[in-house]
């Protein structure tokens, strides 16, 4: 029987929890705005090659969503920390082809007052190079072998442009554990990217 109202997005990852694949399809429309302002959010990090329009980029993410065998997507906060993360990583492999490209597979310069700028930006407001965003990506994942909350809060804040009630929703902590985690996470990738970058040059 037809429902007489659309299903609730809790409802529809409930489905998909349960083992629902066909609630995908359902969840996308509901979730469609909120993941093109997402995609939005991550694109004007980038310069450069345009693309990778934010349209593509959905649709990129979209993809590597429904390719998800097991979801346990709990809210949509939930969700869309994971589509961020998704995107990230779009983004980051396409990074990583340009600067291989543009310098024969070899490390990139990185200037740290651009790393350091790049870090106290809590918002996606202003265009970054490649190179830095590759390098924090890196670091970003040292970071996880230490501290994988502080990780996460960075993938939501830096990379996602989320705001710190909805990181602390997709995370399940409080905002005032978000609001230290970040600072502890800038501090710490301040230093790992300053060491790594004095080590290679």
């Amino acid at each position: 029987m037809p429902h007489s109202t659309s299903p609730s997005i809790g409802h529809l990852l409930q489905e998909l929890r349960a083992g629902n694949r066909a609630a995908f399809g359902e969840l996308l429309p509901l979730v469609y705005d909120e993941l093109h302002g997402l995609a939005e959010r991550q694109r004007r990090r980038w310069q450069g090659d345009e693309t990778l329009d934010t349209t593509a980029l959905v649709h990129e993410a979209y993809f590597r969503l429904a390719d998800q065998s097991a979801p346990e997507w709990q809210n949509r906060a939930h969700f869309l920390g994971v589509a961020s993360t998704a995107m990230r990583q779009i983004l980051i492999d396409y990074a990583k082809r340009k600067c291989a490209a543009k310098r024969g597979g070899q490390r990139p310069h990185v200037p740290l007052h651009e790393v350091e700028a790049a870090l106290l930006q809590a918002e996606p407001s202003s265009e970054l190079r490649d190179e830095v965003l590759v390098a924090l990506d890196d670091s970003l994942r040292r970071l996880d072998q230490w501290n994988r909350r502080q990780m996460r809060i960075v993938e939501c804040r830096f990379f996602g442009g989320m705001s710190v009630e909805d990181t602390a929703m997709a995370l399940g902590i409080s905002p005032a554990t978000v609001k230290r985690g970040w600072g502890m996470a800038q501090a710490w990738l301040y230093r790992d990217l300053k060491q790594t970058l004095e080590e290679a040059g």
